[in-house]
């Protein structure tokens, strides 16, 4: 058996050129000491194209003194890069997540090197992806080269991400503790928007959790529910509370029945330990975890996800602030669909009523410039801190009066006037 070809991360970036395109993987699982290592080297590059999902920890290449040398081109916008996207020295690539892996399949976007962070392999020779998989195992399978950070640290997950060593062209040795985020205390809004949506979630359901502070207080909401599963894009130590005490089971799903089903964790040390070698766990491609057909399988399948705006006929802004980029489509409407076409499904938007500014969230027109994440026919189940309403079926006065109710008191005179312009009556 060959073994792991290990090189100083010098030696490693040697092998990246001018004008390659790089894969990094991302979430927990980003390779800060490749990243460190490219950058130290990074002015004897130029044009070399960035491109990730959202990753975690600084960004250097991200940074304006990098302009000639990295662009970042990136299907996922995070804190890190979003600067750089915004200003010109990066861009954006509007995609689905369960559609990404076919940029690298059908060589729309060829890869010259993969950056990646592994376990270190196992008496058979196989390194686990540890606690990200997405879209990593597509773009393993296409990169010319593949480099790989090994560290002891990485948790090894069952499921999709397991590579043996010999498609690792070059690997580096590193003991660092992975990325670990922990989440904001809850605002009061918040607390009563999880209460709402918690109300919505039936026994036996399978979730469905976008990122953010409201998911994890829905789930501290679903103490006293029964049989409850998971099938998500990813998931935070929110549910860990809910598996102790056997909220969480799996029993009903049809799709993997009694396992959780993600494709990517972040969350704390404790969740890492929780997904270490548990065969409870299945981390799958990205491919997997979103396709629509797979998600509406599953019983009672209920979308948590989130938004920046909504305006009153039900068109979802979540990823831009007007011409901002901020995030990015992701998975919200592969679930969004896939948890409105499953038996007893309920697709959500949760968010607060108002900006940390107290600006209203609920808005007559969407900002200039603002995107589309989820579009007003495939909106059901809106919810604030003021109530939780459902759209399905509802005309567009309707619908209009509906959101008005659950936007803050502060701001329904004015949306009433707008929406009676809009509309040429009174709604």
């Amino acid at each position: 058996m060959k073994p792991l070809d290990l090189v100083t991360a010098d030696e490693a970036i040697n092998y990246v050129k001018s004008g390659n395109r790089i894969f990094i993987q991302g979430a927990a699982m980003t390779p800060k000491a490749l990243i460190r290592a490219l950058c130290k080297h990074g002015r004897d590059l130029k044009d070399v194209e960035i491109l990730h999902l959202h990753t975690e920890g600084d960004a250097p290449y991200a940074h304006e003194d990098f302009k000639d040398n990295f662009k970042v081109n990136a299907a996922f916008v995070g804190g890190n890069v979003r600067s750089a996207v915004n200003t010109g020295n990066g861009d954006y690539i509007p995609i689905f997540l369960s559609e990404i892996h076919l940029l690298f399949k059908r060589d729309i976007l060829p890869l010259d090197v993969a950056f990646i962070q592994v376990s270190p392999p196992d008496k058979h020779g196989y390194c686990s992806l540890g606690t990200s998989v997405d879209v990593t195992l597509a773009a393993l399978k296409k990169a010319k080269i593949v480099i790989a950070q090994v560290n002891k640290n990485v948790p090894r997950s069952h499921g999709d991400g397991i590579i043996h060593r010999e498609k690792i062209h070059y690997g580096i040795e590193v003991d660092e503790p992975i990325h670990c985020t922990k989440a904001a205390d809850p605002t009061e809004a918040e607390l009563s928007i999880g209460k709402n949506v918690a109300d919505l979630v039936e026994d036996g359901a399978t979730l469905q959790m976008g990122i953010g502070a409201i998911p994890n207080v829905v789930l501290n909401n679903l103490q006293g529910h029964q049989g409850l599963g998971i099938h998500t894009e990813m998931f935070s130590d929110g549910i860990l509370p809910l598996v102790e005490q056997g909220v969480i089971t799996g029993e009903h799903k049809r799709v993997k029945p009694g396992k959780i089903v993600s494709c990517f964790a972040i969350g704390s040390q404790k969740l890492y330990d929780f997904i270490d070698d548990n065969p409870s766990v299945h981390l799958k491609e990205a491919a997997y975890t979103n396709d629509t057909a797979i998600i509406r399988r599953n019983p009672k399948v209920t979308a948590i996800n989130s938004a920046i705006e909504i305006d009153i006929t039900g068109q979802v802004c979540a990823d831009t602030i007007g011409k901002y980029q901020y995030s990015g489509v992701g998975g919200q409407m592969d679930f969004i669909r896939g948890a409105s076409l499953a038996k007893g499904g309920k697709a959500i938007i949760a968010m607060p009523s108002t900006t940390k500014k107290g600006l209203s969230k609920i808005v007559p027109f969407l900002k200039e410039g603002a995107g589309v994440t989820t579009t007003r026919a495939h909106v059901h189940y809106v919810v604030t801190e003021y109530g939780a309403v459902n759209l399905f079926g509802k005309n567009l006065k309707q619908r209009a009066q509906a959101l008005i109710s659950i936007a803050h008191p502060d701001h329904r005179e004015q949306l009433e006037r707008e929406a009676t312009e809009r509309f040429k009556s009174k709604v």
